[in-house]
């Protein structure tokens, strides 16, 4: 490896694998979405019908949710670095508690759709919704786990590796919330 290819991943936030993990990640929802997409072509009635059962109200929270995590988890770092390990773990904590916030509301529309019927099976749309929504909160529990581990071992680069896939988190919650919930 050259010297110039070397020093750019020197200065990756994290470990260079965990970058592996979330570009791989991202490939992986990307392609779902993708696909999800193409198959929202051949039935544009029936997947915006099927988007009236969901709870759009819920999905924005939750991405006030996860976006405030986000900027929790950012921010322990800079709090870390300035010598606030206490402040830096909070945050962290906080930062998971959100995730946790986070399934809780993502739980009761998956509870609430299960009350209707309304399961993987029903259509194309919602085989696609859980999917990409169900990956997306195996992910966020996934998340949680890093971030309270980061708060106990709270070292910086340790802070910014989870932080790093915890805003891959947020990244694809952002993509999914228009393309799942509000795309007409």
């Amino acid at each position: 490896m050259s010297d110039a290819s070397a020093s750019m991943l020197d200065e990756l936030p994290g470990e260079l694998m965990m970058w592996v993990l979330i570009i791989s990640e991202l490939l992986v929802f990307g392609a779902g979405l993708a696909v999800f997409l193409s198959v929202r072509l051949t039935d544009p009635v029936g997947f915006a019908e099927s988007q009236d059962y969901l709870h759009r109200t819920g999905a924005a929270l939750n991405t006030i949710v996860l976006v405030s995590s986000g900027f929790l988890a950012a921010y322990a770092l800079r709090w870390r670095e300035a010598a606030q390990r206490l402040k830096a773990r909070l945050a962290l904590i906080a930062a998971a508690l959100l995730g946790v916030v986070f399934l809780i509301i993502k739980g009761a529309e998956y509870a609430d759709k299960a009350a209707q019927g309304i399961g993987p099976e029903t259509n194309a749309f919602f085989t696609f919704y859980y999917l990409l929504t169900g990956f997306h909160a195996a992910h966020v529990v996934a998340g949680i786990v890093i971030l309270l581990l980061v708060a106990w071992k709270d070292e910086p680069r340790n802070i910014e590796t989870g932080a790093a896939f915890w805003h891959m988190v947020d990244l694809v919650w952002v993509l999914l919330f228009p393309v799942v919930y509000l795309l007409g």
